[in-house]
């Protein structure tokens, strides 16, 4: 693997990014297809929308802790999941995520649909988000 990301420091390597504020380091988890779902259900495709959607939760300086539940490789894909719990000021919002990342041809791998709210109804989540300011 030359310098990608290996797929058992994929979550290490998020939340990292987010306590650290390093947008870039996040944005290049993602594969330039990368789908990400939004709270609302709705989804955002490439990196630079990858990138906006960061940089405004990076903006509301969020600290997040978070357990990988289980990264299962099958051939060049793999399911991955964490729990997460992102603390803004007072408010706090935790889910269970649902990821596919994919084996690039360093070996490195990277995120092609992150759904980090797929314990959540859309709607929960889109209020909890809200209320945290988001």
């Amino acid at each position: 693997m030359a310098g990608g990301t290996a797929l058992a420091d994929i979550h290490p390597a998020v939340e990292a990014g987010i306590n650290d504020q390093d947008l870039d380091g996040l944005v290049a988890l993602y594969a330039p297809d990368a789908t990400l779902m939004l709270p609302d259900g709705s989804t955002v495709t490439g990196t630079a929308a990858i990138r906006e959607q960061y940089a405004g939760l990076l903006e509301m300086k969020p600290h997040i802790t978070m357990r990988s539940r289980f990264a299962t490789e099958a051939g060049d894909l793999a399911v991955l999941s964490n729990e997460w719990t992102l603390t803004v000021g007072d408010g706090s919002m935790s889910a269970i995520s649902t990821e596919v990342a994919r084996r690039e041809p360093d070996g490195s791998w990277l995120y092609v649909v992150d759904h980090p709210y797929a314990s959540l109804e859309p709607a929960e989540a889109a209020a909890i988000v809200a209320a945290m300011g988001g």
